[in-house]
This record gives C-alpha cells, sequence and structure tokens, in this order.
C-alpha cells in the first residue's frame, strides 16, 4: 500500500511513518496543507492520513480540494477535536474515517486497512500470472509452488505489475506507485529491479514473464500472452 501522511508534527509524522514502512508500505509525508494537497492530487496513493490542523492550508480544505480533483482516495482525517461537529464537517468534504488524537498505532493500522479495502471493486489477496502467485496480504511469492524471497521493494513492484497483467506500466508509473515523491527519476533503481526480480523469478529454467519495452516500460503476462507485444 502506497500512504500519503499530512501532518504537520514531524515527530508523529516519522512515528507512523516507521510502523507503517514496517509493515512493508511505501509512505510519503507533506507537512503542511499546501504540499499536501499537491500531493494528494498528484500522485497516486492507496490511502490518505490528514491532520485536521495544518500550517498554510487546513485539512478541510485540502480534502476538498482532492475531492474536487476527482481523487477517490481514501482519506482518514487525525485530529484532537473530536466533537461531532468537527467530524460531520470532515465527512461533509469527503472524508472516509476520523480517529481522534492521542491513537494507538495498531487502531490506526486497522483503520487505515479498513478504509483502503472500501472502494468498489476490493483489491484480489492473490494475485497469479501463469505459475506465479503473490499473496498480498501474507505478503508470500511462489513459482511454481516454490517459495521465492523478494525484498520489500522489489514485492511492491512485483505486486504493482501482477495488478496489471498484460497491461504496459511506463517507468514513471511505477515510479510512482513504488517509490516515494522524493526519489530522483533520472536513477535506474526501476531497471535494477527488475533485473533482480526476473532473475529470481526464471531459476530453475522457468520462462521469463516479464517483458522489457524500450521507450514504453514493462509488461507481466503469460510466455504465450507476451510474444503478442
Amino acid at each position: 500500500m502506497k500512504v500519503l501522511i499530512i501532518e504537520d508534527d514531524r515527530q508523529v509524522a516519522e512515528a507512523v511513518k516507521l510502523g507503517l514502512t514496517a509493515k512493508s508500505h511505501v509512505v510519503d509525508i507533506a507537512n503542511d496543507g499546501v504540499d499536501g494537497s499537491f500531493l494528494g492530487r498528484s500522485y497516486t496513493y492507496d490511502a490518505i492520513l490528514l491532520d485536521y490542523s495544518l500550517p498554510k492550508k487546513d485539512g478541510l480544505a485540502v480534502c476538498r480540494e482532492i475531492r474536487a480533483a476527482g481523487r477517490s482516495t481514501p482519506i482518514l482525517f487525525l485530529s484532537v477535536m473530536g466533537d461531532v461537529h468537527t467530524k460531520i464537517a470532515a465527512f461533509e468534504q469527503g472524508a472516509d474515517d476520523y480517529i481522534t488524537k492521542p491513537f494507538s498505532f495498531s487502531e490506526l493500522s486497522a483503520r487505515l486497512n479498513a478504509v483502503a479495502r472500501r472502494p468498489s471493486e476490493l483489491k484480489p489477496t492473490l494475485l497469479t500470472v501463469d505459475n506465479l502467485t503473490l499473496h498480498v496480504e501474507k505478503q508470500t511469492v511462489a513459482r511454481a509452488e516454490t517459495p521465492i524471497h523478494l525484498t520489500r521493494k522489489e514485492f511492491n513492484l512485483l505486486k504493482y505489475l501482477m495488478m496489471h497483467v498484460g497491461v504496459i506500466m511506463s517507468r514513471s508509473l511505477i515510479m510512482e506507485y513504488v517509490w516515494t515523491a522524493e526519489s530522483d527519476p533520472f536513477s535506474n533503481t526501476v531497471e535494477a529491479h527488475i533485473r533482480n526480480i526476473r532473475k529470481k523469478l526464471t531459476t530453475k529454467k522457468q520462462p521469463d514473464l516479464i517483458l522489457n519495452l524500450p521507450g514504453r516500460g514493462y509488461v507481466i503476462d503469460t510466455p504465450t500472452n507476451l510474444l503478442r507485444f
């Protein structure tokens, strides 16, 4: 899951980021409403954690702008204010959930997972391409029933490709989803991770499932279907 944290308390933001990255999530942080609104409208996230009181632009305005931009990303408000009127104001602007500070990370994680599962089409927990399987929640990968160890970044990259079987995913889209907004777009990190994944998936003379299309991106599919590209 890729999560955007919009929180001006840097200690809180870093603590939540640490907990989420430990669960293999990718996390971006914005420390004010202007930057948070820009990231929320410009990049693709699975969920947004949004502080109610922010410098430069408050959480209600940020939420309103993200929704006005056509983004349906689940938004979970964080606030020290727990009164009904404040909560109603957040929900009226498009919030999906609301949690009062201070909160436990376990509660935050549970609520985050809940709102991320709410879109009309629930995301599958088991992804399959040919004899390759990836279990999203268990974070396991196997090829022909043989377990394959991947790093966190490799797992998230492979998951992203398998979520779009047969679709050419550009390098920029992969960077946007798997890496943070601060990542260097000119580095060869995508290429390096793809090479490592392909090497691990093709052990025991298994056919390659990932095709590199120069200037276009990468696609994962069955060996037979890859012939049409």
